[in-house]
């Protein structure tokens, strides 16, 4: 995209490009999820990011690499991953993969029960356990970081009237900054929004999401999904440097 002033281009802008990646099985097998979601999870959060101006391609379980190829990673700037009942049938080369593009730079936004993914677990280096409960409860997700971008446009808290229940203790590392703390109606809290730097990517994993659940059709819920889209693009300085190198000789004392 090119921003015009008067007559002359002056700054040529790079779409965001971003891949959301589905395991695109309950959908298409349980009739409570596919009577929320007909076109699968992924189709909704496309459709519900779609006015961001974002270049939004997706990928699920099924396709030949999982639908992430090498090429496909390489043009994107973030991955947004939902999963739930098949993340031991992600392969492990494919996992290994996204981690490295991730320490390159890639952003990658982890949703809901995508707290169990292999990925998920491997950038974070612990069990990512939690407690659960599906009561499709009432919960207020508190904004507890007003200055994180990723809360740009949302007010001081959401409402959903149904979710399933994620509670504390959940088995994270501490994060880099708590965004969002929910609380549900059977008492519970959560660190329902986390953020992390791992290499030179950016992580957010964010709660709300349950399959049977209409969230992702929630504006405010696609508001902070695309607020973290724009913050986890890759923006670093210099690449680093590993392992044996020259001295920097100008730095020499004469």
């Amino acid at each position: 995209m090119k921003v015009t002033i008067g007559n002359r281009t002056m700054v040529e802008i790079k779409p965001i490009q971003v891949t959301i990646w589905n395991e695109y099985m309950q959908e298409k097998t349980e009739p409570s999820v596919t009577n929320v979601y007909p076109r699968g999870i992924h189709t909704a959060i496309s459709e519900g990011l779609a006015p961001y101006g974002f270049r939004i391609q997706t990928a699920t379980l099924e396709q030949p690499e999982h639908g992430l190829t090498d090429e496909i990673l390489n043009q994107t700037d973030v991955l947004i991953w939902w999963g739930h009942k098949f993340h031991d049938k992600v392969e492990n080369v494919i996992v290994e993969r996204v981690h490295n593009k991730v320490l390159q730079g890639m952003g990658l936004i982890v949703l809901h029960s995508a707290h169990f993914s292999k990925i998920f677990k491997k950038l974070m280096g612990t069990s990512c356990n939690l407690r659960v409960r599906t009561d499709n409860e009432k919960e207020v997700i508190w904004v507890v970081n007003p200055a994180h971008p990723i809360t740009h446009g949302i007010g001081q808290y959401i409402v959903l009237q149904e979710e399933e229940m994620y509670g504390e203790f959940f088995d994270i590392p501490e994060p880099d900054q708590l965004v969002f703390v929910g609380w549900f109606e059977g008492g519970e809290v959560f660190r329902s929004g986390c953020s992390y730097y791992r290499g030179l990517g950016k992580v957010f994993y964010f709660q709300p999401g349950h399959e049977t659940n209409p969230t992702y059709y929630n504006k405010e819920i696609m508001r902070v999904i695309a607020n973290a889209v724009r913050w986890a693009v890759p923006v670093h300085g210099a690449e680093p440097v590993y392992g044996p190198t020259e001295p920097v000789i100008e730095f020499r004392s004469k």
